[in-house]
């Protein structure tokens, strides 16, 4: 039987404590700023002397900066902390057609943008993406990089640095993170687009005290992102979530996996372009955005199409709610610009699935829908820190 040696593993378990007390210190600093070292313990429930050691830690770390005092009526005059915007990260939003990449501060604040085209070759459209993000390292004169968080339209395995399966985007087997770190010598964190969306709700939406969530992101196909229990789930090999291949129809159209009659075969922006082509309308060209203007302005096929859409994304929602019993479900995409004319369809299917004893989940669109994957990989860098969920 091994021996446990106590002086080891009370050192251990203190450190762990330390770690815990730091991020709740800093995810208290980043909610309430500017805030004071009294309300930080007021709040914490920590005492007085061990917020002034976490915040002179994060202060000499260059995470917080003191603000200005505040009058009060009578007493001392607290200094007020702030999370420091000079601590910045590099966040890149990978898609089909597109590839954004973002310069944001600690805050979450876009400081920059620029897009390149995404191409059928990954090695060249890699090498496009480093020089970018090397011209935005070296407009970076004094503020600290944290790393690069990247959102990818598909699903990579945690440890193996390769992208392994993203039909929509055309590319097989690919090392994303070696050439980021290799060219710039920064942290890289990878993670599926829906995933990160999920990660963004809990840090920029106000979501924190929300325990089980799911993420629907619908664009050129759909993909899911799941909190459960204040975790998000990655499953094996980072494989959970994709709920967008699950077949609802074997004898459907062909999806981009190789399969027939996936969801987002029938629920995705593409899906609904070819609703409104079969209806016989004139599609060369068109893009969803072009789809929705058209609906807005009456057109009836359009119109119909677009409900086509919503409801088969109402009932592919429903093995989310009878799956995971989420408090909220969030949508993100361009669908959002319409969510009265998709709520409307999409709402009473998930009403249907609701069995007795369970609740309807709240079913909301995104803030800042165009960005959330950008958010989403500002919150993977910052994770790192801060640890909302993991």
């Amino acid at each position: 039987m091994p021996v446990t040696d106590k002086s080891r593993s009370q050192g251990a378990s203190s450190e762990v404590v330390r770690d815990i007390n730091r991020r709740i210190v800093l995810n208290l600093i980043r909610k309430r700023q500017p805030i004071s070292r009294a309300d930080l313990a007021r709040v914490s429930g920590m005492q007085r002397s061990t917020i002034s050691l976490i915040v002179d830690q994060l202060i000499q770390e260059n995470w917080v900066l003191t603000g200005p005092t505040v009058r009060l009526p009578r007493g001392r005059r607290p200094t007020r902390l702030r999370l420091n915007d000079e601590r910045v990260m590099i966040g890149v939003d990978i898609r089909p057609a597109q590839i954004t990449v973002a310069l944001a501060d600690a805050n979450g604040r876009f400081v920059s943008q620029e897009a390149i085209v995404t191409t059928p070759d990954p090695e060249f459209t890699l090498g496009r993406l480093v020089e970018v993000i090397q011209r935005i390292v070296a407009s970076c004169r004094g503020r600290k990089i944290e790393g690069i968080g990247v959102s990818v339209p598909g699903r990579y395995i945690p440890g193996s640095n390769r992208l392994v399966f993203a039909p929509n985007l055309g590319w097989r087997d690919v090392d994303i993170r070696t050439p980021l770190m290799k060219a710039t010598g920064l942290e890289v964190e990878i993670e599926n687009a829906a995933t990160a969306c999920a990660l963004a709700a809990v840090w920029f939406d106000h979501m924190e005290q929300v325990r089980n969530l799911v993420v629907v992101t619908v664009s050129e196909g759909v993909g899911t992102g799941i909190l459960l229990n204040g975790q998000i789930v990655r499953g094996v090999n980072g494989m959970a979530g994709e709920f967008g291949h699950v077949p609802l129809d074997p004898q459907g159209p062909l999806c981009g996996c190789g399969r027939r009659g996936c969801w987002e075969v029938f629920a995705s922006n593409r899906a609904a372009l070819r609703y409104y082509q079969e209806s016989g309308s004139e599609s060369a060209g068109l893009s969803f955005l072009d789809l929705l203007s058209l609906a807005d302005q009456g057109d009836r096929r359009a119109e119909e199409a677009l409900k086509t859409m919503a409801y088969h994304l109402g009932r592919g929602m429903r093995m989310l709610v009878a799956g995971f019993a989420p408090e909220r479900i969030v949508v993100i995409g361009d669908l959002t610009r319409s969510w009265k004319r998709f709520e409307a369809v999409i709402e009473p299917e998930i009403l249907e699935q609701v069995l007795p004893g369970g609740m309807a989940p709240q079913l909301i669109p995104a803030r800042e829908g165009g960005v959330a994957r950008l958010r989403g990989t500002v919150a993977l860098v910052l994770e790192n820190d801060f640890g909302v969920c993991s």
